[in-house]
Formats: C-alpha cells, structure tokens, sequence
C-alpha cells in the first residue's frame, strides 16, 4: 500500500514539472546579441542587464570574448537591456518585447565614457584625465613643428595652415615654422549638465590659435595684409571660416536626449566637416592631408563653408544607424547695386544677405565597417582667392571698380574704400559626399568621394557685401561661371597601428574640375585658363609616436601638383600659370592635447 501511494506521488510530481517546463517553453524566449564599441570592435567582460519593465525582475550575463551574451528561458514581456563597463558610458535599448518561442537579437554599441577630471598635477602630466569642474571641461591642443618646402612663401602671423600643400604664388625653397599640422592649436570650453532624466543642457566654444604667433586664426587678414604687393612680394595667402573671431572654430548651446538625439544653435561645424575628420586618414592635419588643409570638401565647394553661422543643426544615433540635419539662417549685409548703366554710391540700392544653407547626413556601422552618405547646399558661397590686385600687379589698380550685380562699371571712385577689404567670387553650390572607413586590427582603411556642382548665384551679392567675420568685400565676382562647374574629390589611405603607440599613415587625395568657360579655349594655342579643366594631386605618409596620452610627435612628407585649369593663378588674369606647379614638404614637430 505504502509502495503504490509512493508510486502516485512520484508520477504526480513528475507530471507537475513536465506541465511546468513545458508551459515554461511556452511563455518565454532566448535574448542575445553582440556588444561593441563606437570603432565596432568588441567589448569583452560587459554586464548585460535584462531588467523587465512589468514585474521588475532581472537577468544578468557577462559578455564573452567575442562580445557576445546570451540569456535562455527569459520570460515573456518589456524589457530594458542595458550593458555596463568600466571606462564605458552606459548604453541602453528600452522597450524590448519578447514573444512566447521567438528569440530576440539585441546588439549594444558603447561609447568611450569621457575622461576622469584631474585630481593633481601628476594625473594631468601622465594621464588623459579632464579639466573639468562641475561638468564644465577646458580643452585644447598646441601643436607645431618645422619644415621645409621645395617652392614656397615667407609664412606670415595669421596664416594658420603651414606651406605643405602646392601654392599659386610660391616661387622658392626655404625652411620654415610649420603650424598646426595634425590638429589645430586652440583652446575651448565644453560643458554638459542634466536637468531632467536623460536630457542634458550642452554648449561648446572653441578657437583656433596660430603656434608661432599667439594670433587668432585669420585666413581674410593673410590676403589683406598682401592687398595691392606684387605678387612676387606675397607671404602665405589663404582662404577659410576661420576669419579672426574670438571663437573662430565653433560657440553653440542646446539640449541632448538620450533618445531623441541633440539640437544645438550656433557657429557650428557642417555636416561635411563632421565626416571628413572622421573619413580622412590624416584626420584633416593640415601637413598631410588635401582635404583638411583646402577645405573645399568640408565645406561643401567652398572652403569658408567648413563652418556655418547662424545654425541649427540635429544629430540622432538609433542602433547602429546615425542621422544628422543642419540649417543655416542667412545673415550679413548683401551689398548694394544699381540697374543703371552708370551708377554711384549715391544711387545704389542695399540689398539682403541670401546665403541660407542646409545639409543631410544619413550613416550606419556594422560591425567593423562605417560608412555616411551626405549632401549639402550652400547659396552665396564666397571663394576669396587672392589678394586685391594693386597698381604693380598685371590688370587695372582694384577689382572693386563692377558692379557685381551687372558688371556696369562705377562712375568715380570705388564704392567701397579697398583699405582692409577682400574680393570674393560668389556661387550657389551642392556637394554629395560618400565615404566609408573599415577596420581591421591593427589596419585601418579609408576611402570617400565627393561630387560638386557650383553655378552663378540665384540672388548676386552687391559690393560692400560681408564676409566671414565681419570683413568687407569691395570686389564680387557673381557671373565667374560661363557654364556649370563641376568638381570631383576621392580619396584614400589606409593606417597601420604598431603596438599601440605608433601610426603609419599613407594617403592619395585627388581633386577634378571640368571645362566650364564657354568656349573653352582651352589648349597650348588658346591659353590655359582657370575655368578650363585640370587636376591636383597629393601623395603623403608620416609616423605619429604617442609618448603619453597628451603628447606626440611626428614626422612626415607631402608631395602635390596641378594640371591645366588648376595651375592658372586666378585672378591675376588668363594665362598667368602657377610660380611652380609642384611642392615638395617634408615636416617635423610635436602636438600636446589636454
């Protein structure tokens, strides 16, 4: 009898469990997935945390050495993943619903968590940490070296992008200070503090300092101070955004969620520039690489449109896939004009600023590979690409005696005084941009191409339009384009990391511009000018030794050059070619970043 009840209760209990495994398989699901970094790589050791949204209960794994975890048997219902490390910020997925039987794949990229702040004077000298006090962080870098160039100028105190790439108006070999050639020297102020869960005020200000000066970065004041000098006369002349501001990189402030993504207004980097520092393998050094150093990739066509004025611009990153809009307010004064066929300044008209912009970027990582696809639109880009011409260069004394409007000349005097004023030639521009970057330890790939398509403005500028910080053109040039100009840039390069301190970094930049003078007149007969077609080169390589985490140094060469319409001396005139249509720079010197 005893036997027999013993027999029923086992067989009773037996049932029970298969009853409760099987409803178990029924109401629950396996959770896994991979965790990786901002560079795709894996991150190994990471708690991964299950929590359910409706009851409260958690699971934890740890991620394995290929990144991977894997939760069986969870429960059915809402979940938060989140996934923790140390040195990492923490990253969640929210509202992850898991059904009865289907497994849920749940992938986590981490970021970098910003350095510790300094405690001493030794953490600083031998360790990454932040200045920063009450979530307001002081940054900076200084960086500077020596040079040698096989044909270029006399280096000037605003001239902010060293010699290394060809010049129009270089013309002999000299050793000289080079300037800002990884990174531009600088100092800036960043802070970000939560208000509310989740959303957090931000804000940043940067500025662009010249090493061998003190002087803030002033790409008009270089062509100014070579106003109406004979060209033989020149030092380095240079166009940019960055045009004597107190904070002539970026000032911005706005608000960041850690799901709706960041809005900020302000001077603010384009679109463009975001992804030529992170697609250039010479991160946009201005010693070795083409496009960091012109900028006419960053900006869009132009290289004072690396940075717009007046923006919005909103950034959100869902997974493994990023979004980014921007929007430039038009701002400035337009200049004046006059229909007449004779006209002064007493009869002209002011006109409004139209220089409005506005640009996409849509990206995504996978695993070890990242790529953007971007486009942006720009009206009234300004190019300023010599100096004002004076009475010892080969035209007339000032380019600033047209109306830019419709090329009427003045009657008298110039309308605007030239003294401290530039000449700017004006185009409505759109650029597409791709690029993609692969790692593959300890290689890293690069490649990207851009297309351009620049045409004679919508809505001209006058003269005594402004320009970037507030200087003055007296000369606009609104009809440069007989047709269409269109410009193709591609690049790429690769960089090996040796025992996690060294790069070596090769790269080939190449830039087209097609036949756009109408007719072309393009040939040995005709004369080459600079609306006629052509092409610039650039080769480098360089080694960058980390001997701590502020400071590096580096040594390296670039060799550039032009072909046809691109090695004409614009706007000295039609046939008036390059000094020397080649430059050779080899360079050497130290960065230290705080």
């Amino acid at each position: 009898m005893k036997f027999t009840v013993l027999r029923l209760s086992m067989l009773v209990a037996s049932l029970w469990w298969l009853c409760s495994v099987s409803a178990g398989a029924q109401a629950s699901a396996t959770l896994s997935g991979r965790v990786t970094d901002s560079t795709g790589s894996v991150v190994a050791g990471a708690t991964v945390t299950a929590n359910n949204l409706d009851t409260g209960a958690s699971r934890t794994v740890v991620t394995s050495q290929a990144g991977q975890y894997e939760m069986v048997a969870v429960p059915i219902g809402r979940y938060e993943v989140r996934a923790t490390k140390q040195g990492f910020a923490d990253e969640a997925r929210t509202i992850i619903s898991l059904a009865a039987g289907k497994d849920a794949a749940v992938d986590i990229r981490m970021q970098l968590k910003t350095s510790d702040a300094c405690a001493s004077g030794h953490e600083f000298a031998a360790t990454d940490c932040a200045l920063t006090w009450h979530g307001i962080t002081l940054y900076g870098a200084y960086d500077v070296g020596g040079g040698w160039v096989s044909h270029g100028l006399p280096e000037n105190g605003y001239n902010y992008e060293g010699a290394s790439l060809v010049n129009r108006n270089g013309y002999q070999h000299r050793f000289l200070i080079a300037p800002n050639n990884l990174q531009q020297t600088g100092l800036g102020i960043r802070g970000k503090e939560e208000f509310l869960p989740g959303w957090s005020v931000v804000f940043n200000a940067s500025t662009g300092i010249n090493p061998q000066s003190g002087l803030l970065a002033d790409a008009s004041k270089t062509q100014i101070i070579n106003n109406g000098l004979p060209r033989a006369s020149y030092s380095y002349t240079i166009d940019g955004a960055r045009a004597g501001q107190p904070f002539n990189d970026e000032i911005y402030g706005g608000i960041s969620s850690t799901h709706f993504g960041t809005l900020t207004f302000g001077r603010q980097r384009a679109l463009g520039t975001d992804a030529m520092l992170n697609y250039d393998p010479g991160g946009g050094g201005y010693a070795f690489s083409y496009i960091g150093y012109n900028g006419t990739m960053a900006g869009g066509g132009d290289t004072e449109d690396s940075r717009w004025d007046s923006a919005l611009k909103y950034r959100l990153t869902y997974g493994p896939v990023h979004f980014g809009a921007m929007y430039k307010f038009a701002d400035g004064s337009g200049g004046c004009f006059s229909a007449s066929a004779t006209w002064t300044a007493a009869n002209c008209t002011p006109e409004s600023a139209h220089n409005n912009a506005y640009g996409f970027d849509l990206g995504g990582e996978h695993g070890k590979l990242s790529a953007d696809l971007l486009f942006q639109h720009y009206n009234q880009a300004i190019s300023v690409l010599n100096p004002l011409l004076g009475p010892q260069s080969p035209t007339q004394p000032y380019q600033s005696t047209t109306n830019s409007i419709n090329t009427n000349p003045i009657t008298g005097v110039n309308l605007i005084n030239p003294a401290n004023t530039l000449y700017g030639i004006v185009t409505d521009n759109n650029g597409v941009i791709g690029a993609v970057k692969y790692s593959w330890n300890p290689f890293k790939f690069y490649a990207g191409y851009e297309y351009v398509w620049q045409n004679n403005p919508t809505n001209p500028l006058g003269v005594g339009a402004s320009d970037q910080g507030g200087y003055i053109l007296s000369g606009v040039e609104d009809n440069n384009l007989d047709s269409e100009k269109l410009l193709q840039i591609w690049w790429t390069g690769v960089k090996y990391t040796y025992r996690s301190k060294t790069d070596f970094t090769f790269a080939w930049y190449q830039q087209r511009q097609n036949d756009f003078r109408v007719p072309k007149e393009c040939d040995a007969v005709a004369g080459f000018r600079a609306s006629c077609a052509g092409t610039l080169n650039e080769v480098s390589g360089y080694a960058d030794h980390h001997f701590t985490k502020r400071f590096d140094a580096f040594a390296g060469i670039a060799y550039s050059y032009v072909s046809g319409g691109l090695a004409i001396a614009i706007p000295h005139g039609p046939g008036v070619p390059y000094h020397y249509n080649n430059n050779l720079a080899p360079t050497i010197g130290g960065r230290f970043t705080f």
